[in-house]
């Protein structure tokens, strides 16, 4: 989860634009009753600091947020980074020699320029810095004595009797001028560590290890000036009131002298003094991945000593208990003479060895040097031991060895090499973070001064204690910036999570195969058993009573926002949503595939969206021979209008029926379910067009002379046949009917077992509508006799197979009959199954009354429709998808009138 949120919070970093946003951000803070960032005002942040404090590394090394403090940080100084090494190396240079000046200006006037000047971080650093090296310079000038050596330099007699008399009074004695340099400058660090530890508290205070270094250094240099102090005071006590003379040469002092006691801890504070610069070194990009390095080991050999603390006090019991008698005797051989007196002339073996496993310290001391080797097996031929006893000796230090050495300093090894390894992969953000850290140490308001000048009082300081910078600000004042802030901040963090959750849904979008896609693939193939049911269904199959679900968003980017709604965010969900919801006539069985759906609609109203398809073609367009551009134009803008018609086909009343009204303006004075009727009837003719489009690449009315005689031969093949096709079905319908006539009397079958004959007179009527042939003139009354309802006829042609044989001579006397039926069915095919007006009257209006009860104003059942028979009086029971079944009739006889 850790991981998580680190990576979410550096990538909304990633979606910053400007860099107020930026600032916003990192510099809001949380916590009420604190200062309260606005732009234009002194950058405080205290976001990043908060990241920081809980090491989050990947959002502080982010570029964003190292380009805003590189250029907090080169402030002041413009061109710096674009300047050459050398002259940078002159600017730093200039800055550090200059610090005195720019100090002593920053204490007299800090608001002038020079005083301005002086509080920029990278001026402040570069002060800061060489006051320390300066520091450094006194510890070494006093390591290496450079008074004596100068004494000695020169040849006069009094300073040789001046460095005479230093060597004999050196216990006691005060310090030097660069000891006294180096203790004024120590109490100004001092100064300023606690200064640092009041305002940022305690145990902020401790989280930086590079404070406690700090502190462990200060202690030394304290406890050396107290013992220098305190030597000072013996020396005077002996000399004053005792009587004694206190100097003799050191060789004679006491082991414990505080004189002593202070080199010690001079030389340790020395030490850590040094090693501050591998701090200030952190700064550059080569030195700073090592010293990131170097301080992860030392956390590693600090774990590892735990470990290793407690093997050596383990084998230093048992080596004390087991040699430490003859460690004794040793000790005696070599003090025989007197007992502070060793004999290294004639004991010289005697005074090395009886140190060895005198006591536990010593025992212990030895045991950590034979980790290097320092300890060798002559240690253990001490006088007056055992065999057996050297035995078991040896014995204990091979296993120490095998411990200590082979497996403890081998997993040492393994452990620093795992951490550098570590760091080297994220060299470039662990050395950021701990620049970053750096950095900003070097933001903050105060600490402008360096060491030893801090001490000196300022007129800021001064106007802080009277009161006077204190701005008085009402409790109102103070919420109402508050309020402000917290609306500013917010509104940046509504955009940046905009942002990245829209680029979220963008990435999910173009990743190859999703689960939508499935989704997707397994709704075609739901649909596709739907369909096939429809078609068992049809031809009489006995198929399961399946009812379709509701698809909510029927194409893929509606299915996309419905999971989207499920599972996810959805930034496109505008305020009005719940109305129109709650306005929606139908009630949604999917709540989430109607907001979805809604979603969708709510984008589409507030831009249309353009069809480029179209703006291509309409920009590109060629000449043409035949007609003019304005017919041209027209044309390719109805091919257009078409291909829309037919991929909304399949969507019911939820399709734009005004581009059916644009297609056929016949239809615009009529209902919507008429419009899909409509499309729903002249679906297959307008794909037959269509695909003929893609096939020869002409439309009607674009075709050359060539073209049309090609075009024109075709078709008259075309009609020949049908009219064959036509003239044999009528033949054999004419013979059963004429033979069904003797054998039933009656002229309707309600219930005959049907032969399929949908598919040739679909075939039919489409080649009739695709050539476009001139309809002959109507028939007349006594040429519809032929003509039968689709029930008789089926009924008949069940019949033709048993009576074959008895039709030959009435197909003969319908011959003239057949040609004229034929001619009307292909002319009118809305009413080529129309009885004579006597007829009429009782068929009609007995079955439609009959066929209203059945089927009028029940919903039709999911799924495609019945394929369409070219008749005129369509069953009103199975209507056409998506209207109602009680304006079927209507229906009909509108589409009739258009074709």
């Amino acid at each position: 989860m850790r991981q998580g949120v680190q990576e979410f919070v550096s990538t909304l970093l990633d979606h910053a634009r400007t860099s107020t946003e930026l600032e916003v951000m990192l510099n809001y803070n949380h916590e009420p009753g604190n200062e309260v960032w606005f732009p234009g005002d002194r950058q405080t942040l205290e976001r990043l600091k908060l990241a920081i404090k809980y090491k989050q590394k990947n959002f502080v090394a982010h570029p964003n947020v190292q380009q805003l403090l590189a250029a907090i940080w080169y402030d002041g100084l413009p061109g710096f980074r674009r300047k050459s090494a050398a002259q940078q190396i002159k600017d730093v240079l200039k800055l550090a020699c200059m610090f005195p000046v720019y100090s002593m200006n920053y204490i007299m006037a800090p608001e002038s320029e020079m005083g301005k000047f002086m509080k920029k971080p990278f001026v402040k650093f570069i002060s800061h810095s060489a006051s320390y090296m300066f520091f450094l310079m006194l510890l070494g000038a006093a390591s290496l004595r450079v008074i004596n050596f100068m004494l000695e330099l020169l040849p006069f007699p009094w300073a040789t009797e001046i460095l005479a008399d230093m060597k004999k009074y050196e216990r006691g004695s005060l310090p030097g001028p660069i000891e006294l340099g180096i203790i004024f400058y120590i109490s100004s660090l001092i100064f300023g560590e606690l200064k640092s530890l009041y305002s940022d508290g305690i145990l902020e205070y401790i989280q930086d290890l590079w404070n406690v270094i700090d502190f462990i250094s200060n202690m030394f240099y304290v406890t050396w000036i107290l013992c220098r102090v305190t030597s000072f005071i013996i020396v005077r006590r002996d000399l004053w009131y005792r009587n004694i003379n206190p100097y003799f040469p050191r060789e004679h002092w006491h082991p414990f002298d505080p004189m002593l006691l202070s080199e010690g801890a001079f030389a340790a504070g020395m030490i850590f003094s040094f090693l501050k610069l591998v701090h200030i070194f952190s700064i550059n990009p080569h030195l700073g991945p090592l010293q990131v390095s170097l301080g992860r080991m030392i956390i590693d050999i600090i774990k590892f000593f735990f470990i290793y603390t407690l093997v050596l006090f383990a084998f230093a019991c048992g080596f004390n208990q087991l040699l430490w008698y003859y460690a004794d005797l040793e000790k005696h051989k070599c003090y025989h003479l007197h007992p502070e007196v060793p004999d290294f002339d004639d004991a010289e073996k005697a005074c090395t060895v009886w140190r060895r496993f005198a006591n536990l310290f010593e025992t212990s001391q030895s045991l950590f040097w034979a980790s290097f080797g320092l300890v060798d097996l002559v240690s253990f031929d001490l006088q007056g031991i055992k065999g057996f006893t050297r035995f078991w000796a040896l014995l204990m230090f091979g296993s120490y060895s095998v411990i200590n050495i082979i497996v403890l300093l081998n997993m040492l090894i393994a452990m620093m090499s795992n951490s550098y390894q570590i760091i080297s992969d994220k060299s470039d953000v662990e050395w950021k973070f701990a620049r970053s850290q750096l950095w900003m140490s070097y933001f903050e308001d105060g600490g402008t001064l360096p060491p030893p000048f801090n001490m000196c009082p300022t007129i800021k300081m001064v106007k802080a204690l009277l009161g006077k910078n204190k701005k008085k600000r009402t409790k109102s004042f103070i919420r109402r910036t508050m309020e402000k802030a917290q609306a500013m901040h917010d509104k940046v963090m509504r955009l940046l999570v905009r942002r990245y959750i829209t680029a979220e849904q963008r990435n999910r979008h173009d990743f190859g195969i999703t689960e939508d896609d499935i989704i997707e693939v397994r709704q075609d193939i739901s649909t596709l058993r739907f369909e096939l049911l429809d078609i068992f269904s049809n031809n009489k199959f006995i198929v399961p009573d399946i009812e379709k679900k509701q698809i909510s968003s029927g194409t893929k980017y509606g299915k996309i926002l419905e999971r989207q709604l499920q599972k996810d965010f959805q930034i496109g969900l505008v305020e009005t949503l719940a109305q129109e919801m709650a306005a929606s006539d139908e009630t949604p069985v999917d709540v989430f595939g109607s907001i979805a759906k809604i979603v969708k609609h709510n984008r589409s109203v507030k831009g249309e969206k353009k069809d480029w398809n179209a703006i291509v073609r309409s920009n590109t367009l060629h000449s043409n021979p035949i007609g003019t551009k304005r017919s041209s134009l027209v044309r390719r803008q109805q091919r257009s209008i078409r291909r829309q018609i037919l991929d909304e086909a399949n969507l019911g009343l939820e399709m734009d029926t005004e581009k059916v009204v644009e297609y056929n303006p016949k239809l615009e004075e009529e209902t919507v379910a008429t419009r899909v009727a409509f499309v729903k009837f002249m679906a297959k003719t307008l794909q037959k067009r269509e695909d003929e489009f893609e096939i020869t690449g002409v439309e009607e009315g674009d075709e050359d002379e060539d073209k049309k005689k090609r075009t024109a031969s075709r078709r008259d093949g075309e009609v020949k046949a049908k009219k064959d096709l036509t003239g044999t079905l009528k033949r054999i319908t004419t013979s059963v009917k004429d033979k069904g006539k003797d054998d039933e009397p009656q002229p309707e079958v309600k219930e005959p077992p049907p032969l399929d004959t949908k598919p040739i007179k679909s075939a039919l009527k489409t080649d009739s509508l695709k050539s476009k042939a001139p309809p002959p003139p109507p028939s007349k009354p006594e040429d519809k006799k032929g003509d039968q309802k689709p029930q008789t006829t089926q009924a008949a042609d069940s019949k033709s197979d048993k009576k074959e044989s008895k039709s030959s001579t009435s197909e003969k006397k319908d011959e003239s009959k057949d040609s004229g039926g034929a001619k009307g069915s292909d002319a009118k095919p809305a009413s080529s199954d129309a009885k004579p007006k006597d007829d009429a009257k009782s068929s009609d209006g007995k079955d439609d009354k009959k066929d209203d009860k059945k089927g009028g104003g029940k919903p039709s059942a999911p799924g495609p429709s019945k394929p369409k028979e070219e008749k005129p009086k369509v069953n009103k029971g199975a209507p056409p998808a998506g209207g109602d079944r009680g304006k079927s009739t209507v229906t009909g006889r509108v589409i009739t009138g258009w074709l």
